[in-house]
């Protein structure tokens, strides 16, 4: 997979990632589906290094930054992969690629993940991500539902 910056060119391959509305709120809980290029466009201007994984000119993956604090700390965000591509290293990877992004930015990283989402927090665990932090979230029916914040362990800011 190749990973590069997202541009506006990729916003329909990025919305056709997530298939419904559940889909959405797990990697988006603030967007309304589907997902469009509209959207897409606003979260460019919220966000840093929108990425996207291509394989033969296709986007089958897509990650960014968001809460960037320069030298501290970004999150990483909207990270899915195409559902007839899980199971196969992509998100792994994908992953990989945004942490060597916050590495090359000194910033350590954090991300979100809603409890119920089992392949994704044995994934970030896998890469060495543990919870602080616990928020509770409305979901789509109005349950509450457990938001896990991860970070890292041992991440030191690169001297000045």
């Amino acid at each position: 997979m190749d990973f590069i910056p997202a541009t506006p060119a990729h916003y329909a391959g990025i919305a056709a990632l997530i298939p419904d509305a559940q889909a959405l709120y797990l990697v988006h809980p603030a967007g309304h589906f589907p997902w469009d290029a509209e959207q897409l466009d606003r979260l460019a201007r919220e966000r840093s290094h929108l990425t996207v994984g291509l394989i033969d000119g296709r986007v089958q993956a897509f990650a960014n930054l968001y809460q960037l604090v320069p030298e501290r700390s970004a999150f990483l965000g909207n990270v899915v992969v195409a559902q007839g591509r899980r199971g196969q290293g992509l998100g792994e990877a994908l992953v990989r690629h945004m942490l060597g992004v916050c590495d090359g930015l000194g910033v350590q990283p954090h991300l979100s993940v809603f409890a119920s989402n089992s392949r994704a927090l044995l994934l970030y665990r896998k890469l060495g991500f543990m919870p602080y932090e616990v928020e509770a979230r409305l979901d789509l029916q109005g349950q509450r539902q457990a938001l896990l914040h991860l970070r890292r362990p041992g991440w030191q800011q690169a001297p000045a």
